[in-house]
């Protein structure tokens, strides 16, 4: 469920009509709903009643400040991956003990900084990054909390480039090697070991994969403690998916998702953290776009937008399916037309739907796309010397502008000309 609905014949982000965001700050624009980041959230919450648990926000997700201080008030934990995203967690009021660092390759300075600003644990990758983070604890005089990622080479069942859970991809040690690993760190004097870590993709549409690894993870807890480590916390990492496609059945709800991780992992009297960022961000916001051109091609008619692949990347990465609508509602029973939409990038590439059949719309008109809340903004460009575009943050019949439209002057004047020239 979302707040984006048609309201007397136009397309509302919960009271305030989507038309009226477009005349204050122009096209292209992402919108967010306040009610339905929150609603999401409480859903994963709400979910794992009864257990010890932290939902961190997958912040990989989107990012903007105003998402993060809505998270942060809603009392959420944050995965980050990066020092920026560590930096940007603790602007956005995030205490230390609530936020996790995640990511393959951690720098030194990364791991300093977030020893020295709090961190509830890293979740490390590999042994040389578990060398380092032990040298750099020592060299603080600290002692890092730490979760080690096991690979269990289970398949998602998702798209490869968001799979993360297979003995081919970059992430985690073998869980073959657990054993020998978590042995290694428990000796390092820098190092407290505090539990297991899996993350097996992204936008997964079935549980039998995330149940599969945290059997396995499950087992792995039990020989672990009878080696003698504490392992008291299990990081399930995210993943859960959305329904891009209305006309597709649904993915599972959070709901069914706890109440599987109840059954698979509820004796071990573990605290359960869970890092969802699509789920949460996804359908809680769309893109706002400007029909420029209608062009009739050859045997097909082409919809121009003034969006473009750098502004959503995710169908030309990914060849990823967003619903596209129109902002003013169609009659019932709308004449509808097959368009390629496409954006003014100079690519072919920069391709969004490939003879989508939808009402028809004419050159001035306001396209929604759908599902557009995650890995949108945060994976934007500025490709083609086009600005990123602006965020907007709904609530109620109030919006504020989260992030504003860069003037051409302000992109040109980052860049810096040498003497020599």
């Amino acid at each position: 469920m979302d707040h984006f609905l048609y309201r007397n014949g136009i397309l509302h982000a919960e009271d305030v009509p989507v038309t009226q965001i477009a005349e204050v700050v122009g096209t292209p624009f992402y919108c967010y709903s306040t009610a339905t980041l929150t609603r999401h959230f409480r859903l994963f919450d709400e979910a794992l009643e009864g257990m010890d648990h932290l939902v961190c926000y997958a912040m990989k997700a989107n990012s903007n400040q105003a998402v993060l201080r809505l998270m942060a008030g809603l009392g959420a934990g944050v995965d980050v991956v990066s020092g920026g995203e560590y930096a940007r967690a603790i602007a956005a009021g995030f205490p230390g003990e609530r936020i996790v660092f995640s990511g393959v390759g951690k720098t030194r300075e990364e791991m300093r900084a977030a020893l020295t600003g709090g961190i509830r644990q890293f979740n490390l990758e590999s042994e040389p990054e578990m060398l380092a983070l032990n040298a750099v604890a020592l060299s603080l005089g600290k002692v890092a909390p730490v979760t080690i990622r096991v690979n269990p080479d289970v398949d998602a069942r998702t798209h490869e480039k968001i799979s993360t859970g297979k003995s081919e991809n970059k992430f985690g040690i073998p869980i073959a090697r657990a054993r020998e690993v978590f042995a290694e760190a428990a000796a390092l004097p820098g190092l407290e070991v505090v539990g297991i870590d899996v993350h097996i993709g992204s936008q997964l549409t079935d549980l039998d994969p995330f149940a599969l690894a945290y059997r396995r993870v499950a087992e792995l807890t039990r020989v672990l403690r009878d080696d003698g480590h504490d392992i008291r916390r299990l990081d399930l990492g995210g993943g859960l998916g959305i329904p891009y496609e209305r006309s597709n059945s649904a993915p599972p709800l959070p709901v069914e998702y706890g109440a599987m991780v109840r059954q698979v992992l509820g004796d071990l009297d573990c605290e359960i953290e869970i890092e969802p960022g699509r789920l949460i961000a996804g359908n809680a916001g769309i893109l706002v776009s400007e029909v420029i051109y209608l062009k009739s091609g050859e045997g097909r008619d082409f919809l121009i937008l003034d969006a473009a692949m750098n502004d959503l990347i995710r169908p030309a990465m990914y060849g990823a399916y967003h619903d596209i609508m129109p902002v003013i509602e169609p009659a019932a029973g709308a004449e509808q037309a097959a368009y390629d939409i496409v954006g003014p990038v100079c690519e072919s590439g920069d391709t969004f739907a490939k003879q989508r059949l939808m009402p028809q719309v004419a050159p001035g008109d306001l396209v929604a796309f759908r599902s557009a809340g995650a890995y949108g903004a945060v994976m934007a460009s500025e490709y083609n010397s086009r600005p990123l575009i602006p965020e907007v943050l709904v609530q109620g019949d109030q919006f504020a502008v989260i992030r504003a439209r860069p003037t051409f002057d302000e992109m040109i004047n980052r860049d810096t000309i040498p003497e020599w020239l």
